[in-house]
């Protein structure tokens, strides 16, 4: 497969021996899916390479001046949530009842420590309230009322659910339940208005934002967040905020991060799958990363990518879809930033 073939190449040039390993790397996705250069303006291709830009070059400096992976996880996905472009915080998706129901998941490679909220409702940034799971609680996962009440226990920035509403999205959810034969709920009133309105285009991703990064401390770690599947229904949870699903990481093999149709994920563990093969049978990180995605998920009919970053500075990414949004910045290496399947 061409796809195949791109991808070991980013490989061969991200881990290649000849470059010295870097003290610190972040990779960045913005989801995956049917994304072609017909359906994208120039104006929506250049917003969404600037934001892409913008959030990895955020994280790259917490990184560069010593932050933690964690740190730099945590900050470049708040402004991810933040930013309407993407299915996660402000710019999710609807439920079928016209709900934004927002799942995330964190997990710190060194301590294999871990956490994970699903269906929150009142958290600006869902990372946070991962994270605080993971560092304030016994738990793993907390979900639905449950996890709002605990957010605002730690006193992390509340918000009305309306703060969530984007017009095109709830457009997107109209049309899905029509196609569907569904009822559409009424529609929720008190949002701000929408600077994405008319701008992005409807990919048909399933949307996710993720990032994994390597610290000068030589720690991985493992961040995503996303506002679910359009029209969901009956509390519907995908793999983004299930740990060995959608995210994984260990600094005995590598960190990553999903995104796609999170059912597959669910069952292919895709995030624990390929950490298992760098670390047990010693692939590349690229390899493992192709093994699982190109053969293993589309065999079973999955669509959707990884994004990946090792202990040892090697940098991943494999899809198998037209498109993901994704970017990359290492200690002493340029800022990459892709959409179609055909770019490096």
């Amino acid at each position: 497969m061409r796809i195949l073939a791109l991808a070991a190449a980013i490989g061969l040039v991200m881990s290649s021996p000849a470059l010295a390993a870097p003290k610190w790397a972040i990779v960045v996705h913005g989801g995956a899916g049917v994304i072609e250069r017909s359906d994208l303006t120039p104006e929506q291709e250049k917003a969404y390479r600037s934001a892409m830009t913008r959030v990895t070059e955020a994280g790259a400096k917490v990184l560069r001046e010593g932050g933690t992976a964690l740190d730099a996880i945590e900050a470049t996905i708040h402004l991810l949530e933040d930013d309407p472009l993407f299915n996660a915080g402000r710019g999710a998706v609807f439920t079928a009842e016209g709900r934004n129901e927002l799942d995330s998941s964190i997990m710190d490679g060194k301590t294999l420590a871990a956490g994970a909220v699903a269906g929150v409702t009142r958290t600006r940034h869902p990372i946070s309230l991962a994270r605080a799971v993971m560092e304030k609680s016994p738990h793993v996962m907390l979900m639905g009322d449950g996890a709002d009440a605990f957010s605002k226990a730690q006193g992390l920035e509340q918000v009305d659910p309306s703060y969530f509403f984007t017009e095109r999205r709830w457009v997107a959810l109209e049309n899905f339940l029509k196609a569907n034969n569904l009822p559409i709920p009424p529609k929720p009133t008190g949002g701000a208005p929408d600077p994405a309105q008319g701008l992005a285009h409807d990919e048909g991703k399933k949307g996710t934002v993720g990032v994994v990064a390597l610290d000068s401390h030589g720690n991985v770690a493992a961040g995503t967040s996303t506002g679910g599947t359009t029209g969901k229904r009956w509390g519907r949870v995908g793999d983004a905020p299930i740990i060995g699903a959608g995210t994984y990481a260990s600094n005995e093999s590598c960190a990553v991060s999903a995104t796609g149709t999170g059912e597959f994920f669910v069952r292919r563990t895709v995030a624990r799958d390929i950490c298992s093969l760098v670390e047990l049978k010693g692939m590349t990180l690229q390899a493992a990363a192709d093994e699982v995605v190109q053969k293993k998920l589309t065999a079973m009919g999955g669509d959707g990518g990884i994004i990946a970053v090792a202990p040892d500075g090697q940098i991943a990414w494999s899809f198998n879809t037209s498109g993901m949004y994704r970017a990359a910045m290492a200690d002493g290496r340029a800022l990459t930033v892709g959409i179609y399947k055909d770019e490096p």
